[in-house]
């Protein structure tokens, strides 16, 4: 099918669509964050906002009921540097004053949420972190609570850097540490399936490096729970350049979704750039849909079979769409991987960060790391909040369930 034709095709399919009119819009869709079905308001940034200082009135009471665990608050923190920041809200390195303990802290903005139609999104981010917590390349969350204008993620501290960031800097990686990456991103996706969870946005700037050179999923704002065996859903949502085709067209899709982005990834760090990439969204969409893959020879034969296989366009014939997580394992390209080693974390990473400490910020944006910390993020509140214990909570209904916090005995373990 020639360009033209295909790209009449998208126009016809999608013009009185305004989420794929959204997406057309985007002039480099490499420098916009995710887009799902219900985000459709351009970004801002929210912290410049009264929201952020607490001046707002409390759209979303707190309901505190008998309290049966101890209480979590912003004042147990100090909260060092600024290491991230989003639409809702923004990621800070912090350290629990009574255990010493070190961690990123996700404070997410409630009006921003609520304005934005994200609450949803929020608590599935929530439920599939207490699912994750023991797995090795998924970030663990270790508690939330809520005040009454903000929500927090209480989450392991990483800080080797995202995979974006040494992708920009290194252009491709070699095949045996892209295979590592992919194999280990294979493992986190095959655990999310085997709880009927689909990731749904697995792309370079979701995937950290730890202080050692692990993969560390994070950002799991667009997972889908419940989606047993080859159950489908429909939701048109994630980033431009690694959907699939059968989100690009509306059809139902399933778990083989992650599959086809695994597969865009590992082509990304192989050849440095996502599969099917153009500046013009139009074109890349197009190209997706329609453009056969090409791969250069400067990959192995099984480097590029396995590719071939993860980015087929039809589902059913994509790698993993009959016995998903084992098709991977099998696949020729990981003979040399010992599975269970690598769960282990008993094989040794092809790269270190060579990070110094807890402290030591050089694999994050100088961006965020020079923004003041928010004086709000360690206040509950105004003047008339309340403490917001960490095992009741609900925000009017909307957060209902927010907060969390492990069983005493683990809760800095």
């Amino acid at each position: 099918m020639s360009m033209e034709v295909g790209l009449n095709t998208i126009f016809v399919l999608t013009c009185n669509n305004p989420d794929v009119r959204l997406f057309l819009s985007l002039d480099n869709p490499r420098n916009v964050p995710t887009v799902s079905v219900d985000v459709v308001e351009p970004e801002r940034d929210e912290e410049d906002q009264d929201a952020m200082n607490g001046n707002k009135d409390d759209d979303n009471p707190v309901n505190l009921g008998p309290s049966e665990k101890t209480s979590v608050k912003p004042k147990d923190f100090e909260f060092l540097r600024v290491i991230g920041k989003g639409s809702f809200g923004k990621v800070l390195l912090a350290k629990h004053k009574a255990e010493g303990k070190i961690y990123a802290v996700k404070v997410l903005q409630k009006q921003a949420i609520m304005r934005r139609n994200e609450a949803k999104h929020i608590m599935a981010e929530r439920n599939v972190l207490l699912k994750n917590v023991k797995h090795p390349f998924l970030v663990g969350l270790h508690y939330s609570f809520q005040t009454p204008d903000k929500l927090y993620f209480v989450l392991d501290y990483v800080n080797g850097g995202e995979l974006f960031f040494h992708l920009q800097r290194e252009r491709y990686f070699a095949e045996h540490r892209a295979k590592f990456y992919a194999a280990e991103m294979a493992s986190a996706l095959g655990y999310l399936h085997s709880l009927n969870i689909i990731y749904r946005d697995l792309k370079p700037e979701n995937i950290l490096l730890d202080c050692t050179g692990h993969i560390v999923l994070t950002d799991f704002g667009l997972c889908k729970e419940g989606i047993v065996g080859q159950g489908t859903t429909s939701t048109f949502c994630g980033t431009p350049e690694y959907l699939a085709p059968e989100v690009l067209r509306k059809k139902p899709y399933d778990k083989t979704v992650d599959w086809w982005c695994l597969g865009a990834v590992l082509y990304e760090m192989l050849y440095g750039l996502p599969p099917f990439y153009s500046r013009d969204t139009a074109e890349m969409y197009d190209n997706i849909l329609f453009k056969p893959l090409r791969l250069r020879t400067n990959v192995s034969a099984a480097g590029r079979t396995i590719l071939e296989g993860l980015l087929q366009k039809e589902k059913e014939n994509r790698l993993g769409a009959k016995k998903d997580f084992l098709e991977i394992q099998n696949n020729e390209f990981f003979s040399d991987i010992d599975w269970q080693d690598l769960y282990d974390k008993k094989i040794t990473p092809p790269y270190n960060p060579n990070v110094s400490g807890h402290l030591d910020l050089k694999h994050f944006d100088p961006e965020f790391v020079r923004e003041p910390v928010p004086a709000s993020v360690g206040r509950s509140g105004g003047q008339s909040s309340k403490l917001v214990s960490a095992s009741v909570m609900e925000a009017d209904g909307v957060f209902e369930g927010f907060s969390y916090a492990p069983p005493s005995e683990d809760a800095f373990g």
